[in-house]
């Protein structure tokens, strides 16, 4: 099995990333998206979003990293592919997969769905700005709300050139429900296509991974959400490992507040941390706890310090 950290727009940033690949074993990990408009952009968006450009394009476990783009203008999607290699960058992955309702109206993201030709013209001139040896990936969605749109998509982005594609199994208005997710349109796909495929929604443990695999004959996956539930959720789903006890847990949101404070988001960690909070009350009750007595603190040092008196008190009682 081939397993891919996936990109989470404002959650999953460098720090996280840097956290969750020394953990796991992933294979790849994909960025949060540069956004892309009208204009080639300067040096520091792309270091602001990938620090690990200046790092041979990998995390500081080795896992390598690939950089996303956002955005509907074939040229300038191009000139800032082009950047990105120029800079360093391992590969670079177009994304026409979220759903966001802001990254949709202003043309970005899973809209383009709706326009097959235009996401060719993005992909086959992005594919051109770089040297061949550079992976030009894509993710998608299976369409707008049509899930039979998907085989008209499939065949733009690889008509285009595209290396690889990643399939998020559900359409933009399927949204991230688990009765919306198609798995078997991922293995309809695999048997249109010759290109790589990456399968993508609705795997939160072992047992989803083997079914996705068995359902859609794919063996590359990636996870998204689930790895915030389930900080080694990698080494679930790859190796059957056992979830990562509480208390592992707290001593690594003990890790992620010393990155975080050291680090360029320093003033935003009580929002980041109570963020990650959020998904790991799907998995852990005692999260649920920890998060009501700290929510109304609004700096960090404090919420550090009562996480820090938490889990003295967690070894104590161990």
């Amino acid at each position: 099995m081939r397993l891919v950290l996936g990109p989470m727009e404002g959650v999953l940033d460098h720090l996280m990333r840097e956290i969750l690949t020394d953990i796991n074993d992933f294979d790849l990990c994909v960025t949060e998206f540069v956004r892309v408009s009208d204009q080639l952009l300067p040096d520091r968006s792309f270091y602001k979003l990938c620090p690990e450009l200046l790092q041979g394009s990998k995390t500081k476990s080795g896992t390598p990293i690939h950089l996303q783009l956002l955005g509907q203008h074939p040229q300038w999607m191009a000139e800032n592919a082009h950047k990105a290699f120029t800079l360093g960058a391992a590969g670079i992955d177009l994304n026409f997969g979220c759903p966001a309702r802001l990254v949709n109206k202003s043309k970005g993201g899973a809209v383009l769905l709706k326009e097959p030709e235009l996401m060719y013209q993005i992909i086959n001139a992005c594919r051109e700005a770089v040297p061949s040896e550079i992976p030009v990936t894509a993710k998608i969605r299976l369409g707008w709300e049509n899930p039979e749109d998907c085989f008209e998509i499939v065949d733009a982005v690889e008509s285009a050139g595209a290396s690889e594609l990643t399939v998020h199994a559900r359409t933009k208005e399927g949204g991230y429900r688990a009765d919306q997710i198609r798995w078997d349109y991922l293995n309809k796909i695999r048997q249109h296509t010759k290109m790589p495929l990456i399968a993508n929604g609705e795997i939160w443990n072992y047992q989803d991974g083997q079914r996705c695999i068995e359902t859609t004959g794919i063996d590359s996956l990636m996870v998204c959400r689930g790895a915030f539930n389930v900080p080694n959720l990698g080494n679930v789903v790859k190796h059957n490992q056992t979830v990562m006890p509480w208390n592992e847990v707290v001593s690594l949101l003990l890790r992620y507040s010393e990155y975080e404070m050291k680090g360029d988001k320093g003033l935003y960690y009580p929002n980041r941390v109570k963020q990650w909070f959020s998904y790991l009350r799907q998995q852990y009750p005692e999260a649920k706890e920890l998060f009501h007595s700290i929510r109304t603190y609004n700096k960090a040092e404090p919420i550090v310090e009562y996480i820090q008196l938490y889990h003295q008190e967690l070894l104590a009682n161990a």
